[in-house]
Order: C-alpha cells, then structure tokens, then sequence
C-alpha cells in the first residue's frame, strides 16, 4: 500500500494493519526458510509497509 492509503485509516485501524502485516512478515519468513517462498521481493514489501504503518501511527499520536 501506499503511504497515502495508510494516512486516510484511523489509529485503530493502523494498528489492526500493522498486527496484521507483522504476522504476514512471519510467516513470509517462515516460508522463506523451508524454501517455499517463491517472490522473496515480499518480504522487503511487506517490511517497508509494516514502517510506514508505525511512523504514520506515530505521526497520529503525536498529533493528538
């Protein structure tokens, strides 16, 4: 997702998204290490989203 989509969700739904996209992360990893991942490009995707979740959500708190 793009930054942009992120910032028009709420807090709560930012931190539902990013609880959502750290059990992604996992089980990309996980994939990844019995060497059933086939886009390993995923991972670095899914890395870059669950940061900008986080500093969006900061940005949101620290707002309020």
């Amino acid at each position: 997702m793009k930054a942009s989509e992120f910032r028009d969700l709420s807090v709560e739904e930012l931190e539902v998204k990013e609880k959502e996209l750290t059990e992604a992360l996992f089980n990309l990893k996980f994939q990844h290490a019995t060497g059933q991942l086939d886009n390993t490009a995923q991972l670095g995707k899914t890395r870059k989203d669950i940061a900008r979740v986080k500093t969006i959500l900061a940005e949101k708190q620290q707002a309020e």
